[in-house]
């Protein structure tokens, strides 16, 4: 008989909302258990008062409210800068905030990409393909497809007690890095400040951005769900180039249209793959040994749907070989944070490819960007930048922040001045969206 990995829906046991609350977040090991460990302890009841559905909730709210009253505010003074926003001080206060986000996020890529390279096994190991999707379905335990530790939602109970074991990502780094980045999408609502400091727009799309990610991000981490390592991995990766270019062009310096359109391009990307990969941990179920003590029962855990396909057949095993299926996730929360990301992830691939192609391909020109609905390209805001007039224009334009790929008609208006100014001059050449 030999192991297979399965497509199957999901049990209606894993599909409920509100979702279970059980169980509670496992915090990171303490500082110097193992070599793996984090470089500091965090006390698991400052760890998990974090993941209180409160607190991303309410801060959410309290910014998009927020972002809503400013944005009335800078209309009725006819979006003009603030004092603070034209002092030096200001400026290198926006210098300092996009380099201590680049340096953070190349941190915290580095950490991910550690923990994945220990804990994911390769395809030519013992366990092949299907040890590498075990690997990635399930964060406790040690590693081998017979050693995952998992909860129990039939019994309440985790099958075994997670230790301080390695082996799998997040004791490894997932607890820890993940925890962080999960709090630094409140920090990053700065990003919002500067522009409104700057009297311009906040748009409803970035607002959704901001908010969504903190809500996403608590979802993964409160419920310790497989796919929000590609989150954590994947976005840091792409901060750490994104705010390393605004880095960069606050001092004026010219970047190569080419890489801007390559930093777009990742931030689809990474939409694009985040999408799918989340949404596949509803859908596949795999084959471990029966023999497993720590992995799960078909009493104990939502069974897959007996209706399944065949994805890959693996090679055969011993004769004397039994085989259970196992769904990817197991518990409702999961299932819950994996759809939240979804949902989010998919209007955000929709705008950045509209921004992409309105930016790049349509290249559109400032005289037409005047136009109905084509403010887009033109809807832009400074995020470090002094430079003004026609003979900076490009300069300027590398140093400005697009609002979520686009503005509303009425945009064009608001934005006269800015047009005027970039008459006769190229064409607006568009930087990656910081929102990505």
């Amino acid at each position: 008989m030999s192991p297979n990995i399965y497509f199957s829906f999901p049990s209606n046991a894993l599909i409920q909302f509100p979702p279970s609350s059980d169980p509670s977040t496992l915090p990171p090991p303490p500082a110097g258990t193992a070599s793996f460990a984090p470089p500091f302890t965090i006390p698991a009841s400052i760890y998990n008062s974090a993941y209180d559905a409160r607190v991303p909730l309410t801060i959410a709210s309290v910014y998009a409210v927020t972002v809503v009253t400013l944005n009335k505010v800078n209309a009725a003074r006819g979006n003009k800068p603030w004092a603070i926003s034209k002092t030096a001080a200001f400026r290198w206060l926006v210098v300092l905030h996009n380099v201590l986000l680049a340096l953070y996020s190349a941190w915290t890529f580095v950490g991910m990409y550690k923990g994945l390279s220990r804990t994911i096994p390769s395809v030519y190991g013992p366990d092949g393909v299907i040890g590498v999707v075990d690997s990635l379905c399930k964060l406790h335990g040690p590693a081998g497809t017979e050693n995952a530790i998992a909860y129990s939602p039939g019994t309440s109970s985790w099958q075994d007690a997670p230790g301080l074991e390695g082996g799998r990502l997040w004791n490894e780094g997932l607890a820890f890095y993940g925890y962080f980045f999960y709090l630094s999408k409140f920090y990053e609502v700065v990003d919002t400040a500067i522009i409104l400091a700057k009297g311009k727009r906040s748009s409803t799309l970035q607002t959704y951005h901001h908010a969504g990610a903190m809500l996403c991000m608590w979802a993964g981490m409160r419920f310790m769900t497989p796919a929000i390592w590609m989150f954590c991995f994947f976005n840091s990766g792409v901060h750490a180039l994104m705010y390393t270019y605004y880095t960069i062009t606050s001092f004026s310096v010219r970047v190569p249209k080419a890489i801007k359109q390559t930093l777009t391009t990742l931030q689809i990307s990474q939409f694009i793959i985040g999408v799918y990969y989340a949404a596949a941990h509803s859908f596949v179920s795999y084959d471990i040994p029966a023999s497993s003590t720590s992995a799960s029962s078909p009493s104990a855990f939502p069974a897959p749907s007996p209706n399944r396909k065949v994805l890959y057949a693996g090679p055969a095993g011993a004769a004397d070989q039994k085989y259970e299926t196992v769904s990817c996730i197991n518990t409702s929360g999961q299932t819950f944070a994996v759809w939240l990301n979804v949902f989010y992830l998919g209007p955000l691939m929709y705008l950045f490819m509209r921004f992409f192609y309105r930016s790049y391909i349509r290249r559109a020109s400032p005289r037409v960007a005047g136009g109905k609905g084509a403010a887009a390209a033109a809807a832009v805001v400074g995020a470090g930048k002094g430079v003004r007039g026609c003979k900076n224009a490009k300069m300027r334009n590398d140093g400005l922040k697009v609002e979520m790929g686009g503005a509303s008609e009425g945009a064009a208006g608001r934005l006269g001045s800015e047009v005027e100014k970039l008459r006769g001059c190229s064409r607006l050449n568009a930087p990656p969206s910081r929102s990505g």
